[in-house]
């Protein structure tokens, strides 16, 4: 691609670097993404609540925090149309392209930020060159700036190509916390899609090589647990209270002692917890996280309801009642081995591609299986494909960063698939 071309993509990406947005608070980014898209010139634009039911949402924030990222945004200088459109957490947006005759092909890419406050240190590119997250608390870590930039710079590409048919871009919301994909799966875009495309940079895949499609993504489920029991004091008299910390740490060490199962692999994590007052005093109330995943659907299924015992049994056992909350969950689907073909042979021709991988183990749970799900359901294809990117260190870390070299791969990898399917199927 052109090298003017290029840096536009690279000062799109750092646009949105400097201000990630955790999950359903996406409200200046969103009005940043429906500014691109007014000026492509897209045929319909579904903003927030017009995207999806909001009753479908899953893991969403609590007032307060929906309320001071508003705030954020709007003083920020987000427009305040858009703004008003997002209040209450629907955020995101669905951009439709209508170019005659042809096949429905869907795009999806996710837009959030992650609680990871962004490291400043010397040697950090978006530190050193001026576009490290500006919000203190908040960074892009896996990507999804480069995600929405290449959702958009494919959108002007295929505005400006010979497509023939009906291209949706799924701008979606909460994918960290796997509450966007659901309801953008069952919202009116995601029916009658042919091709469904989504892609995700890195995930140790180096630059130049494309993976055209994932297999064995976890299905997975997000879980809040509140155990309350009866507060006494710890010496006067303990046998008056309900201990909730010990109820709690019975039913973490029973929650990893979850048997394997025979049909495959599973996963459980209690990955924080928070309760208690004082050292003297028997703790009424904690809370914990946790999550289960399981190489199928079912097999997370099993995870989740073992996992839901557990708490529940060990808080009975010390007198105390657990309340086990499924915040969010996304289900397995694997790539169309069809549209795994239409990606290789497409990628092998990228002039920027060194190698193309057909399929690669995911490793890790994504909600754009709730999409690949619907379509596929439908009768339908879908494709979960990975442009890889040198990075640093890991994802989900304060150090995290993209070679920007793979704005332009993924960005010619996606038209140009678009293309292929659309003229001559998979």
């Amino acid at each position: 691609m052109a090298q003017s071309v290029s840096t536009r993509l690279a000062e799109l990406r750092r646009d949105f670097h400097r201000f990630p947005e955790p999950g359903w608070c996406e409200f200046h980014t969103t009005a940043r993404l429906v500014a691109e898209l007014r000026d492509i010139g897209v045929d319909e634009l579904a903003v927030g609540a017009d995207a999806y039911d909001p009753d479908d949402r899953m893991a969403v924030p609590d007032e307060e925090t929906l309320d001071e990222w508003y705030q954020r945004a709007l003083d920020r200088g987000a427009d305040p149309d858009v703004l008003e459109r997002l209040r209450g957490g629907t955020t995101g947006a669905v951009a439709v392209l209508e170019q005659g005759e042809g096949p429905t092909v869907g795009l999806r890419v996710d837009i959030d930020g992650l609680y990871i406050e962004e490291s400043d240190d010397p040697g950090h590119v978006p530190a050193d060159e001026a576009f490290r997250s500006e919000t203190g608390e908040t960074m892009h870590a896996c990507g999804h700036d480069t995600h929405m930039t290449w959702g958009l710079a494919t959108l002007a590409a295929i505005k400006e190509s010979d497509f023939s048919g009906r291209l949706v871009v799924f701008f979606q919301p909460a994918e960290e916390i796997s509450g966007g994909g659901a309801p953008m799966a069952k919202s009116e875009y995601a029916a009658g899609i042919d091709y469904l495309f989504a892609v995700h940079v890195g995930l140790d895949h180096p630059t130049g090589e494309v993976v055209a499609g994932i297999e064995k993504p976890l299905a997975m489920c997000h879980v809040d647990v509140e155990i309350e029991g009866e507060s006494a004091h710890a010496a006067q008299s303990p046998q008056e209270g309900a201990n909730a910390i010990q109820a709690l740490g019975t039913a973490i060490e029973n929650v990893y002692g979850i048997p394997r199962h025979a049909d495959g692999m599973t996963r459980v994590n209690v990955g924080r917890v928070e309760g208690g007052t004082a050292s003297n005093v028997i703790a009424e109330d904690v809370e914990a996280i946790a999550e289960a995943r399981g190489e199928t659907t079912e097999l997370m299924e099993y995870a989740k309801d073992e996992l839901r015992t557990r708490f529940e049994t060990a808080a009975e056992m010390h007198g105390c009642e657990a309340d086990v909350d499924v915040v969010s969950e996304s289900p397995r689907a694997d790539s169309d081995p069809e549209l795994v073909d239409v990606v290789s042979e497409v990628a092998e021709g990228v002039s920027s591609v060194d190698r193309v991988v057909r399929t690669a183990d995911f490793g890790a749970s994504e909600d754009a299986t709730f999409l690949m799900e619907r379509v596929q359901e439908d009768g339908g294809l879908a494709c979960y494909s990975i442009v890889g990117t040198d990075h640093p260190t890991a994802h989900h870390t304060p150090t995290f960063d993209v070679d920007e070299r793979s704005l332009s791969t993924g960005v010619e990898v996606l038209t140009d698939t678009i293309l292929a399917v659309a003229e001559d199927g998979p």
